[in-house]
């Protein structure tokens, strides 16, 4: 994998510094512990804002993880490429016959250090029902499902607890649905329940 704005030592220390002092100074407070595994995929949610990005990268810097996510082809693109793979960013082609899915497994069967983060919303609107590729590409990959999360009703962030797929679906997602259910996110009328329809 490149390089990073969060794998360079000298200046991820000095952005973790600024990110601590920074949340500090708007009142959020982190809370969690990551597990011991290298990589695994980071659910981010809710997510309501373009502001979550925000956070999320400061999150990240604070726990010092090694940040990707996917964004479409075309953001990687002249002039601005360059820099939106610096800030974590993958290209995913999505006319491919392999799709998101099996390009986001390789990603991370090919490195050993990654946290790929994903909205299983797809969007910052209000939709009926959560995304499951996010739990396809865990179970694909091997690695575990952690429960990323911004409650801007109590203005904390940080990690939960972290899940092996079990690959009954519907019992894991009624695990994520009792731990997302009281948070909301920066745009209430936006917050997506935790519903599970077998769609990616």
């Amino acid at each position: 994998m490149p390089n990073t704005i969060f794998n360079i030592p000298l200046l991820s220390h000095l952005l973790r510094f600024l990110s601590l002092i920074v949340l500090k100074a708007l009142g959020w407070r982190v809370e969690g512990k990551l597990p011991a595994a290298g990589k695994f995929v980071l659910i981010a949610a809710p997510h309501t804002s373009n502001w979550d990005g925000f956070y999320m990268i400061m999150v990240a810097f604070v726990f010092r993880v090694n940040l990707y996510w996917m964004g479409k082809h075309t953001l990687f693109k002249s002039p601005f490429g360059s820099l939106t793979r610096f800030v974590g960013g993958i290209p995913i082609n999505r006319s491919t016959a392999s799709g998101m899915v099996e390009q986001s497994i390789r990603v991370l069967k090919d490195s050993s250090d990654v946290v790929l983060a994903i909205p299983p919303e797809g969007t910052r609107k209000k939709v009926p029902y959560w995304k499951t590729g996010f739990y396809h590409i865990a179970s694909g990959a091997g690695v575990p499902i952690v429960t990323g999360f911004l409650d801007y009703g109590r203005k904390c962030t940080g990690v939960g607890p972290a899940m092996i797929p079990t690959g009954d679906m519907a019992a894991d997602y009624q695990i994520l649905q009792g731990f997302y259910e009281p948070m909301t996110g920066k745009y209430l009328r936006e917050t997506s329940s935790i519903e599970l329809l077998h769609k990616n």
